[in-house]
C-alpha cells in the first residue's frame, strides 16, 4: 500500500458507519434540548403576545450587546430600530391576531439594533408557539443570525456592477 491519496478511478474502501449504529442514540430530554437552544450559534429569542422578551440565548447576547437578565422582560423594541417601530408592531400584532405567519418558512431579512446604537443586518424565521387547549398564540419564537456582513459583501458587489456598467455606457 503506498501513501498517496487514492484516484477516484481507484475506488477504495467504503467508509464505515456501523459504530454509529452500535452506540446508544444521544437521549433526547428537555435538559438536553435546553441546552441545545441555548447554545445556538444562532440567536433564539421568545417573546409573548405583547412583544415582551420571556427567553434570549447566548448568541442573542453576541449579536444584540445585551446580557440575557437585561434583554428578558423588556419590549422587542431594544432590538427594533425605531424608523421600522410601527411597521413591526402592526405586523406583530397581525400575527398574534391571526396566528399565521409567512416567515415560518420564509427568511425575513431586516436591520436591528445593538446595544451601543450601531444598525445590524438580520435574518431569521419565526415560530408561533400555541396553547393545545384553544390553539391560540402564547408566544412567537425568533431563530436569528446576524447577517452584517453579507450584506455588506452585496452592497459592494452592487457597487462594483454599477460602476462597471456606468463605465461601459460611458464607452459606448
Amino acid at each position: 500500500m503506498t501513501d498517496r491519496p487514492l484516484q477516484p478511478e481507484e475506488g477504495g474502501d467504503p467508509p464505515c458507519w456501523r459504530h454509529l449504529l452500535e452506540e446508544p442514540p444521544v437521549p433526547m430530554t428537555d435538559a438536553t434540548l435546553s441546552r441545545l437552544v441555548r447554545e445556538l450559534a444562532d440567536a433564539v429569542v421568545v417573546c409573548d403576545p405583547a412583544g415582551t422578551i420571556a427567553f434570549w440565548n447566548t448568541a442573542a447576547t453576541r449579536i444584540f450587546g445585551w446580557a440575557e437578565d437585561e434583554a428578558v422582560g423588556q419590549s422587542l423594541d431594544i432590538i427594533v430600530p425605531e424608523r421600522l417601530r410601527a411597521r413591526h408592531w402592526d405586523g406583530y400584532r397581525r400575527v398574534m391576531a391571526t396566528g399565521e405567519t409567512k416567515y415560518g418558512d420564509h427568511l425575513l431579512e431586516v436591520p436591528a439594533l445593538h446595544r451601543d446604537g450601531h444598525t445590524i443586518s438580520i435574518a431569521f424565521t419565526v415560530t408561533l408557539l400555541h396553547d393545545g387547549i384553544d390553539s391560540a398564540v402564547r408566544a412567537i419564537a425568533a431563530i436569528i443570525r446576524d447577517d452584517t456582513e453579507r450584506w455588506r459583501q452585496l452592497r459592494e458587489l452592487q457597487q462594483t456592477v454599477t460602476e462597471l456598467e456606468n463605465e461601459r455606457t460611458a464607452r459606448t
